[in-house]
């Protein structure tokens, strides 16, 4: 009958608990939880980043190799355990979080066949993006969305002006390949074309050098070309975000609390309330915030 509490197992209270605990960020188990995974997520990644030292692996290369599969040990643990809580375990398995997840673990196994592959493991830092979740900082997530809604936006001018600069790179470094030639080191047009990207981009590695006075002027007129077109892509961006920005500052502030938060409901597991909220709007208990 609707309303009526059914008996649960201890299995049921247990994954009850650990559900709150991992995917709750509303009780102080839950932040501590969350805290001490961020905590250990950033321990892993400066354990791999040091064993790429070469005086520090030397000394200490069984001490980080043992570090590296504890850690891989307990997020596999923590992974399992989100999978068995999970009311929908596909919908986390195949959510950005979950494969993000399973990606960061990887690596470490596939060591086991592939010599160095476990220093991709250096890709759990993208787990670091829960920071916003547990912290609470919906407002940064809400600048994210308006700054990729600027971007999809400036898809169309973006890609003309790249179009233009990728003929533009094309016909100068084919003219760098006749003017210098191969014995000034542009030795084909990719090549000359690399050296045109490299200089509009002001990166200038060094590597090639025009040497006749007609080269010297080509690359002198694209290096002050090069400082014109970085500006033109910050300003297409620019001006969109500020649309974005004019147009959310526009809309009505009366669904303000509409607006969920991350507090999940300690009795029936519940979450994305309204932040105004003080009862669980489907089983009617207290939320503790």
């Amino acid at each position: 009958m609707p309303g009526l509490d059914l008996p649960k197992s201890k299995l049921d209270v247990f994954r009850q608990k650990v559900y709150i605990i991992i995917y709750g960020v509303n009780t102080r188990a839950g932040k501590a939880f969350d805290i001490g995974l961020l905590v250990a997520i950033l321990i892993s990644v400066v354990t791999i980043m040091a064993e790429t030292v070469e005086g520090i692996d030397h000394l200490y290369h069984k001490e980080l190799t043992i570090l590296e599969w504890i850690f891989t040990v307990v997020f596999s643990l923590e992974y399992a355990l989100r999978i068995f809580v999970s009311k929908k375990p596909l919908k986390y398995i195949f959510s950005f979080y979950g494969l993000i997840d399973l990606l960061s673990l990887l690596p470490m196994f596939l060591s086991i066949f592939f010599k160095g592959s476990h220093i991709l493991s250096s890709l759990r830092i993208l787990r670091l993006l829960r920071i916003f979740r547990v912290f609470r900082l919906g407002e940064f997530i809400a600048e994210s969305s308006k700054l990729k809604v600027a971007l999809l936006a400036s898809r169309a001018k973006i890609s003309v002006f790249l179009f233009t600069v990728l003929v533009i790179a094309i016909l100068i470094g084919t003219l760098m390949y006749y003017i210098e030639g191969p014995a000034n080191g542009f030795t084909s047009i990719p090549r000359s074309v690399f050296y045109t990207i490299v200089t509009l981009t002001t990166v200038g590695y060094g590597d090639m050098v025009p040497v006749t006075p007609l080269g010297q002027f080509l690359s002198m007129l694209l290096m002050v070309t090069g400082y014109g077109i970085i500006a033109v892509p910050t300003g297409i961006v620019g001006v969109e975000i500020a649309k974005e920005i004019k147009r959310s500052e526009n809309e009505s502030k009366s669904d303000l609390h509409n607006r969920l938060n991350g507090i999940v409901c300690a009795h029936c597991n519940k979450e994305g309330h309204h932040n105004d909220a003080e009862f669980c709007y489907r089983c009617g208990h207290r939320l503790d915030t």
